[in-house]
């Protein structure tokens, strides 16, 4: 690391994006998860005694890195299947990027002006105030919980946080590792590196420690067994009327195959139609699950009689019952924003499917039988606080996606990976159908069971553990984690003022 006074703007520059991006680097599918944590030593060491206008500039910078190589994906939707022009294309995902990234200059400004010189504001501050970022980043403006620092880490060993903090502790661990590493370079001081190192023993041997333990129990002692259907239908087939009648003779082909498996899921959208007017194709299916003792659990479009809105939704027929509406919308994908202002500019904001309705908040699960399932479509997967709450009424979650919008990209290692850290944080099997992959079956530790390859018509069987109790996560959330980074700053701020009287 160079000295910070011998900083150059050029060096800067150039420099703090490629940091930014380290994060993505520790992220699936590259898993060098030793990135994220050095990317925080060196943004700390860029933040160590810069300005907070040269903070909020430097903040930028890292954020352009981060998500300009972590969600530059959205390009794929934008051009490929919103017909934009290259560049058009390549402007707004240049824009979304740039938008996003103002989150770390906020934290950059913050923690130069605010957060730095209180005591142990580097070691604990940093750490502190990263986690009430990535937090805010959950709820603000509809949300984009996405590239947490703690993503990397659903196998390594301080994953045994994640039951009782969730991904938020972990990326405090992360970030605190960085932190220490960085303030070790520079004292260079024995008694500081080993209190340094005492820090980073007790948080990743605690992990480690922890791994083991099991929060939660089996249901029964029989396994369920598991069918996925992944039909691998291209996206601009999805919903052109020819396709209609191919796309179900698709589904009932390889469903048959899979009768008398305890459950059998189909992808988000999987019925090309709404589902009350699909059901001279439904019904027929629905008696030969039922007979074979099978739960049917498929996506489609509901449309509610009497009302103009419509629901991305989520139905269990056969052998089980119940329909869920999403809840967490994709802006643009799902629903327009300003959407008198914008529909008709370009294709992107004329989309299929995309004026749906937000469903209700406390919905019932779905049944299979005995059991009891929580549905999350899509990319409600990554709101934590959101499936930590259905995982009190749940044994098993499941998840619908169709992350074909996203093309040969890393977007759905991405969403594969935060699949399993819900699994690792709630103690449930996770089981993730998709359209064209990866569809895979995730235990109760957050460990990938099976899984198909991406972009194959195939089925997926295996099998899953109903659980029963709750982890420590899943009673409380977010909440202790977020309440604990407040706690710590605002001790530091009165021991600040302390040392400030006695000066």
């Amino acid at each position: 690391m160079r000295s910070e006074s011998s900083l150059s703007p050029l060096f800067v520059l150039i420099w703090t994006p490629l940091v930014g991006a380290m994060v993505t680097l520790s992220l699936s599918p590259f898993d060098f998860w030793p990135a994220g944590i050095f990317s925080c030593a060196f943004y700390a060491h860029l933040l160590c005694t810069c300005s907070a206008r040269q903070g909020l500039w430097r903040g930028w910078l890292y954020g352009v890195g981060l998500f300009g190589s972590g969600v530059s994906w959205i390009y794929v939707s934008i051009h490929v299947h919103g017909n934009a022009s290259l560049p058009l294309a390549a402007a707004l995902t240049a824009v979304f990027c740039a938008a996003l990234a103002l989150f770390h200059a906020l934290f950059a400004w913050t923690y130069v002006k605010f957060v730095r010189p209180l005591p142990g504001g580097m070691l604990v501050g940093f750490p502190a105030l990263w986690v009430l970022f990535e937090w805010l980043r959950e709820w603000a403006f509809t949300g984009f919980p996405w590239l947490y620092l703690g993503y990397a880490h659903v196998e390594t060993s301080i994953s045994g946080w994640a039951p009782i903090t969730g991904v938020l502790g972990l990326s405090f661990i992360c970030a605190i590792s960085g932190t220490c590493l960085f303030l070790a370079w520079r004292s260079r001081k024995p008694i500081s590196c080993t209190t340094y190192a005492v820090v980073l023993v007790t948080l990743w041997g605690g992990g480690a420690i922890l791994k083991p333990t099991q929060w939660v129990g089996q249901a029964n002692e029989r396994p369920i067994t598991i069918g996925m259907v992944q039909p691998n239908v291209p996206q601009e087939h999805k919903w052109d009327p020819k396709w209609y009648n191919p796309i179900l003779q698709q589904l009932r082909i390889a469903t048959d195959g899979l009768l008398g498996h305890d459950i059998v899921i189909w992808p988000e959208s999987a019925i090309p139609n709404y589902f009350q007017r699909a059901q001279d194709f439904i019904a027929p299916i629905e008696l030969r699950a039922e007979a074979a003792g099978t739960t049917l659990i498929t996506g489609a479009p509901f449309r509610t009689p009497g009302s103009t809105a419509y629901f991305n939704g989520i139905a269990a027929v056969g052998s089980g019952t119940g329909t869920y509406f999403k809840q967490r919308l994709v802006p643009f994908g799902e629903y327009v924003p300003l959407e008198a202002q914008l529909r008709g500019l370009i294709d992107f904001f004329d989309l299929p499917m995309s004026s749906f309705s937000s469903g209700p908040d406390g919905q019932k699960p779905l049944t299979a039988g005995p059991y009891r399932i929580a549905p999350f479509i899509c990319y409600e997967i990554v709101y934590g606080s959101l499936v930590a709450e259905s995982a009190h009424n749940a044994e098993i979650f499941v998840t619908i996606s169709n992350d074909s919008w996203f093309g040969d990209s890393i977007g759905p290692w991405q969403h594969l990976q935060i699949a399993q850290m819900r699994g690792r944080e709630n103690g449930r099997y996770v089981l993730r159908a998709t359209n064209n992959g990866i569809s895979a079956i995730i235990d109760h530790q957050g460990r990938i069971v099976k899984r198909t390859e991406q972009f194959v018509e195939t089925t997926l069987s295996g099998e899953a553990e109903a659980m029963l109790g709750n982890t420590p996560f899943s009673r409380f959330g977010n909440k202790p984690m977020v309440i604990a980074c407040f706690v710590s700053l605002f001790l530091m701020w009165l021991m600040y003022l302390g040392f400030w009287r006695d000066g």
